[in-house]
């Protein structure tokens, strides 16, 4: 039978990303796509950090940059600033950054030259975005085309407003229909596949094909179709995050970038919009109460904590035991969760939407060919996405609580990052070391973090050439931070620059 109509169930991120990754790839077809919204589901809304990896998405979407940046008060992301993630020193706090940038100068891989030579200056500095981050300035020029700059960069944004600017481009631009209903329940065939959505306003609506992106209600893929769920929380031991929205005056500087700062328990997110700051109190409630934390949010805000209330959402940290099951694929928080330390709810959310529109059966009976193939490559992005973020935990050598040492316990690896944790005392990572396209997080990302966080790698012998072909690639960029201040603007006057033009242009 021939798949022609497609209903995705829920209209957060999730869900419009979705319509819209499929629309742009099914729009020559007759195939009609609809998203169904309940006005009874608060969004969650927490997800306000990007990756590089969006931009292509976005571009492809045929989304306005610059309607992004103003209509979403969204800033620019280079990268994030990790601060107290190991003991601080006598002389100051700790910190180091994960930049976009790739850590090769002009291709070239220093990370050798570097650990036999410059163990005293911050591995972030074998690029030049950290420096550029600390200047405060934006990754691109005035004069830059949209989705390109001088650097590599992805967005902060305000989750609910970028969610409006994907469903208003996906109904306009790849005629999705979006309907209000809330699902009560599904019919399905004898095979277990679903045939129909029942709603609260007793209709009966008939799909062919169905995404779930209900969040964390999953009403497919757990409640109909029972699909188990696979708990990281051995591995990721936080389990609870509390919100907190804070106004930006506006002579306030924005920072070009997130900052995670680490506590006793956990870590907090700060993100910078052009309108206010997003903030997440992220901790293990088995190694610090809801009480101890509200004050420990309040004193990082600089806020009293009588009449503290921020809003506190649990987090069960995992993913499906299989993403696609029958004619049913899970999307966003339908599919897992984990901790948003490095952007991974919208990553995991857009890679596997991509995914499935680069897959999507024509016809029913190609539907057990292609969800092999789908949950095979899903499991494998989430594995080791559940390392990466593992691997700032682990790699810690805070001793000021009983959260940090168990997060240093061998038997809270997987056998993955464990092995590759002792090849890398041999020798720093390279590109052969991620063989799989499905690596979120590769050789560039691992290098950033190992070094910041002070991994040891054992030195070895390095040629002559390569040492001084290193030697002055670093110079060279050095220079280029020296320069930067005339070649590049300053990150809110880039923002507030943009919005004056738009606002000119109206």
């Amino acid at each position: 039978m021939k798949i022609k109509q497609v209903a995705i169930v829920g209209a957060g991120t999730a869900g419009w990303l979705a319509a819209n990754h499929l629309g742009s790839e099914l729009q020559s077809e007759d195939i009609q796509i609809t998203v169904i919204e309940s006005d009874k589901v608060p969004t969650i809304g927490v997800g306000e950090g990007t990756v590089p990896y969006i931009m292509k998405g976005l571009e492809r979407f045929g989304i306005s940059e610059a309607e992004l940046l103003v209509s979403c008060d969204a800033t620019f992301k280079q990268g994030i600033k990790f601060v107290n993630w190991m003991k601080p020193t006598q002389e100051a706090e700790h910190f180091y950054y994960h930049p976009f940038d790739a850590p090769y100068p002009g291709g070239f891989d220093v990370s050798r030259h570097w650990l036999n030579n410059e163990p005293t200056r911050p591995f972030d500095d074998v690029g030049i975005q950290a420096r550029i981050c600390e200047l405060g300035l934006a990754p691109k020029r005035k004069s830059s085309g949209e989705y390109q700059g001088d650097l590599a960069y992805a967005y902060h944004f305000d989750a609910a407003k970028f969610a409006k600017l994907l469903a208003d481009n996906a109904k306009k631009k790849f005629n999705v229909n979006h309907i209000i209903e809330t699902i009560s329940g599904v019919k399905k065939d004898r095979n277990g596949s679903i045939t129909h959505l029942l709603t609260e306003s007793n209709a009966e609506l008939a799909f062919d094909f169905y995404i779930d992106c209900s969040g964390f209600s999953s009403v497919l893929i757990d409640k109909e179709l029972n699909v188990p769920f696979i708990k990281k929380d051995k591995e990721l031991l936080t389990d609870t995050v509390l919100v907190q929205q804070v106004p930006v005056t506006e002579d306030e500087e924005l920072n070009p970038y997130t900052t995670a700062t680490a506590h006793k328990a956990g870590w907090v997110w700060d993100i910078p919009l052009t309108t206010r700051r997003g903030t997440g109190f992220v901790y293990s409630s088995k190694h610090m109460s809801e009480a101890e934390a509200k004050a420990c949010y309040a004193k990082y805000l600089g806020v009293n904590e009588e009449g503290f209330t921020p809003r506190k959402v649990p987090m069960e940290i995992g993913y499906r035991e299989s993403f696609w099951q029958n004619n049913c694929v899970a999307l966003g928080l339908a599919q897992g969760f984990l901790e948003p330390l490095e952007a991974t709810s919208i990553l995991l959310s857009d890679f596997s939407a991509e995914l499935l529109a680069k897959n999507f059966p024509r016809q029913t009976a190609d539907i057990e060919c292609a969800n092999t193939y789908y949950n095979k490559v899903v499991t494998y992005a989430w594995e080791r996405t559940v390392d990466f973020i593992k691997l700032h935990y682990c790699l810690s050598d805070r001793d000021d609580s009983a959260f940090w040492q168990e997060n240093r316990e061998q038997s809270s690896f997987s056998t993955e990052l464990k092995q590759r944790l002792n090849k890398f005392k041999l020798r720093p990572p390279q590109q052969s070391d991620f063989f799989s396209r499905f690596d979120m997080f590769d050789d560039k990302n691992f290098l950033y973090v190992l070094y910041g966080m002070n991994f040891t790698t054992k030195k070895s012998i390095i040629s002559e050439h390569e040492q001084s072909h290193s030697k002055k690639l670093l110079e060279h960029n050095d220079q280029l931070v020296k320069q930067a201040a005339t070649n590049l603007l300053n990150h809110k006057t880039w923002l507030y620059g943009l919005k004056k033009a738009m606002l000119n242009r109206q």
